[in-house]
């Protein structure tokens, strides 16, 4: 073990000598108080160490030993349900144990070493294995079955293998090797967090990550191990909108990450999430999901291991076989603890104080989502899928955290403070957002869904362009200036934009949309559109068509319960085709 002194301590950096045999990225005991730290940078004997906790009081001279090992996660049971802190200390644990005040250099397992979990093995003494395999499960709570695989490296024999309760750190079985080397297998393994986990291959993005909101699933959706950014300035909805993901998200396990959030706002997710029923399971919703809370209070150089904890415990997930979705809130409270650790290390600045690594760090965390082969034998399929929030000042996103990430997601919802201000929800802002797995996700849903609905998907997204056009003549000179086809696009881009586009998230049947009702939404605004423009040519009039009664059934189609959807489109389509009949103005002999 590396045993030194501090020579300098400033703010969460601390400068040690003596520290020759340490390595980078170890964890490292700091002071008398062993508070926990990591190697950021070596000189020679001189470590630099990012403390994960409040370093007030530290003086020169105290000791720092090194443990030899980098800062790494405990992987088993006990995960679902639990609230960590950004280096995996158990909150609540700590609570019981302390009070609400988190003390420094306090001592707790990631995960509880008394709980007896009942192990069910899947394989038989004597059956080969290797890194990946799955030897058995334990039910952790009634929604996730956990699944216990061999941990990576490992390859062998086993021997010893029994059903039975175990607590996470009792082997449950051993694997001898072809040297006849023999090493126990337990609950738990543990795994750096700097280092993603390995997989056997990558596969391409082409199934979709349904959410039942319709702005993302329609217009602007995300693949299942796929990355997406929600910027947006303060009140816009990032967290309402994450929420939504969260409960509605055809994923098995969420993982949320609350990095350098505000602490009313985490106090809200984490009274919240237990709360929220989960619609797939009909339990809480916190029976799947893992939280990190990292609060803007919380030590500053916490916030950057956080995000790096979150995703291993979701790569963990993903290499059982689920879909994990993890929620970041927001890496811009990463970016900026990073700018801090950076300007106490003296490092060159980059653009607005930001370091020059910075687009690499978030390379590094959003390369780590995808949908994968995972090791093993059996070939399962995971997917991981990243949302991160970004909280760029003022909403400008040509800040540099927000160019960082947009050069490296692939979705962009990009929420707009006006829409939210006019009570928009959710406020993404249509004409600046993008998806690029549109494309190759629309096969998928022309497949599963209707073959019309990229077709659909281009108009729609036509008719909003052409209405952000029209609506600079409109304010220029007014709407009679327009030709009536004109102000037929604009009715119509008005009914995709409150009829289609805004979705209430505390309405029970509105805040989720299936995929088949949102195409029946499309189609029914497109042949409102379509319709009327065939009436215009035969002489109908505009003002009579844009006050069909049957216009406020079709925003009211959006509150229709699933099973009623088919008998209702097709009544509020044959109510169009009789009030367009009522729309030609009869002249006077």
């Amino acid at each position: 073990m590396s045993k030194g002194t501090i020579s300098k301590v400033s703010g969460p950096l601390v400068i040690a000598d003596g520290m020759r045999d340490a390595n980078m990225f170890d964890v490292v005991r700091v002071s008398n108080q062993k508070l926990i730290g990591e190697i950021i940078e070596m000189h020679g004997d001189k470590a630099s160490i990012q403390v994960y906790e409040e370093t007030s009081g530290l003086g020169t001279g105290e000791p720092v030993e090194s443990t030899n090992a980098p800062l790494s996660v405990e992987l088993g049971p006990g995960l679902i349900t639990s609230i960590f802190d950004g280096i995996q200390r158990p909150l609540v644990e700590i609570m019981k144990q302390t009070g609400n005040s988190l003390k420094r250099g306090i001592e707790v397992p990631a995960l509880n070493r008394e709980t007896k979990w009942h192990f069910v093995p899947c394989v038989q003494d004597g059956a080969e294995v290797e890194a990946g395999d799955i030897i058995g499960t334990v039910q952790e709570t009634e929604v996730v079955s956990h699944k216990i695989m061999i941990p990576n490296g490992l390859k062998g024999t086993l021997k010893g293998i029994k059903e039975g309760d175990f607590t996470i750190v009792e082997d449950v079985v051993t694997v001898v090797d072809a040297n006849g080397k023999e090493t126990a297998v337990q609950l738990m393994q543990k795994w750096p967090v700097r280092r993603g986990r390995p997989f056997a291959k990558k596969l391409s993005p082409d199934m979709p990550l349904i959410t039942g909101q319709r702005v993302i699933d329609a217009l602007f959706p995300i693949a299942k191990g796929g990355v997406a950014a929600i910027p947006g300035p303060f009140g816009s909805g990032k967290t309402v909108t994450q929420h939504q993901l969260a409960k509605w998200a055809e994923a098995d396990i969420v993982v949320y990450i609350g990095c350098g959030e505000r602490g009313n706002e985490m106090t809200d997710v984490l009274n919240e999430f237990p709360e929220l029923i989960d619609p797939h399971t009909g339990k809480s919703l916190m029976e799947r999901t893992v939280l990190i809370a990292n609060t803007s209070d919380m030590p500053v150089a916490a916030r950057e291991a956080s995000i790096y904890t979150g995703i291993t415990i979701a790569e963990y997930f993903r290499d059982m076989g689920y879909s994990v979705a993890l929620m970041a809130d927001s890496t811009s409270r990463w970016a900026e603890a990073l700018r801090e650790m950076s300007g106490r290390l003296e490092e060159m600045p980059g653009e607005e104080g930001y370091p020059a690594y910075l687009g690499s760090r978030l390379a590094q965390f959003y390369e780590r989502a995808g949908r994968v082969i995972s090791l093993g034998k059996d070939g399962r399929e995971g997917a991981l899928s990243v949302i991160g929030a970004v909280s760029p000042p003022g909403g400008d996103i040509s800040e540099p955290v927000s160019q960082a990430t947009l050069r490296i997601v692939k979705v962009f919802w990009g929420l707009d403070s006006a829409l939210a201000y006019k009570r928009h929800f959710p406020a993404i802002n249509w004409l600046t957002s993008y998806s690029l797995y549109a494309d190759s996700l629309g096969k998928w849903f022309n497949a599963n869904v209707n073959e019309e609905w990229m077709t659909l998907r281009g108009r729609m997204m036509s008719l909003l362009s052409d209405e952000a056009s029209l609506d600079e003549i409109v304010k220029l000179v007014g709407m009679d200036a327009l030709s009536p086809s004109d102000r037929l696009k604009m009715e119509a881009a008005r009914s995709i934009r409150e009829d289609f586009l805004h979705q209430l998230a505390f309405h029970e049947v509105d805040t989720y949309t299936s995929l088949k009702k949102q195409y029946l939404m499309m189609k029914l605004v497109i042949e409102f559109y379509d319709k009327s423009l065939n009436a215009l040519q035969d002489g109908a009039d505009i003002e009579l068509i844009s006050k069909m009664p049957m216009r406020e059934s079709i925003g009211r189609f959006k509150y229709t319960p699933e099973k009623d959807v088919d008998a209702e489109y097709k009544k509020v389509s044959s109510e169009l085709d009789k009030e367009l009949k009522d729309a030609y103005v009869k002249e006077d002999f």
